[in-house]
């Protein structure tokens, strides 16, 4: 029972930090399938989530599921601990990942600007949603070859890719503080640096890890 405990443990506060990050997007998207569901009034700002409601309306939900989930399989102990748990959540976790990459792609492509939107962010948008979606067909075929290691690194890339929208407000609130809502450059550069900045700590956890069983392997 101490051991089992343990294993729920270990871990437990990246899985927080990471749930703690979903908080943000995902109470962002209930207020916005709230204001879909309920017709509050239309702006300049939420014109075309009304034009064209599915596509954003699939891409809340199912990038919502994402971030709970993944921030689950990402704990080790609670991995470890219920492995069937584990096998279930991923067969959820590969099309949540592949919907809200998906549609996020569709918005991206055919929804007008919105404010302080620019080129640079759609080609950004376009480069990491393009990402999120072959990240996760790669971490599929590597479990498919029941290769354990490629498919955890591919799968933290996928998840660190989803989570963007939780770390873009991180990066942009101290702009926000200081100067005021982000003209178009400003809005672009933050919200690719939460990508970056995210993909940057996945590597380091990818490597990392590596290592360690590198060195378990030698000890052997």
């Amino acid at each position: 029972m101490q051991f089992k405990r343990h294993l729920i443990r270990q871990g437990w506060p990246i899985a927080a930090g990471l749930l703690a990050l979903s908080v943000i997007p995902v109470a962002a998207g209930v207020v916005r399938l709230v204001s879909l569901a309920t017709g509050e009034p239309v702006t300049v700002g939420n014109a075309r989530f009304f034009a064209h409601p599915l596509p954003v309306q699939l891409h809340i939900v199912w990038a919502s599921l994402f971030c709970v989930l993944g921030a689950l399989q990402l704990w080790p102990g609670f991995r470890r601990r219920f492995p069937r748990w584990h096998r279930m959540a991923g067969r959820m976790l590969a099309p949540a990942d592949i919907v809200a990459g998906l549609s996020g792609l569709w918005m991206n492509q055919f929804y007008p600007y919105g404010p302080n939107d620019g080129l640079l962010l759609y080609f950004l948008r376009l480069f990491f949603g393009a990402a999120m979606v072959l990240t996760m067909v790669l971490g599929i075929a590597a479990i498919l070859r029941r290769d354990v290691a490629q498919h955890r690194a591919w799968m933290m890339r996928a998840y660190a890719i989803g989570l963007g929208a939780g770390t873009q407000a991180v990066t942009q609130l101290p702009w926000i503080l200081a100067v005021g809502l982000p003209g178009e450059l400003p809005r672009a550069l933050l919200m690719g640096a939460a990508w970056v900045l995210n993909l940057a700590v996945a590597e380091w956890f990818i490597r990392r890890q590596s290592g360690a069983a590198f060195g378990a392997a030698i000890a052997a």
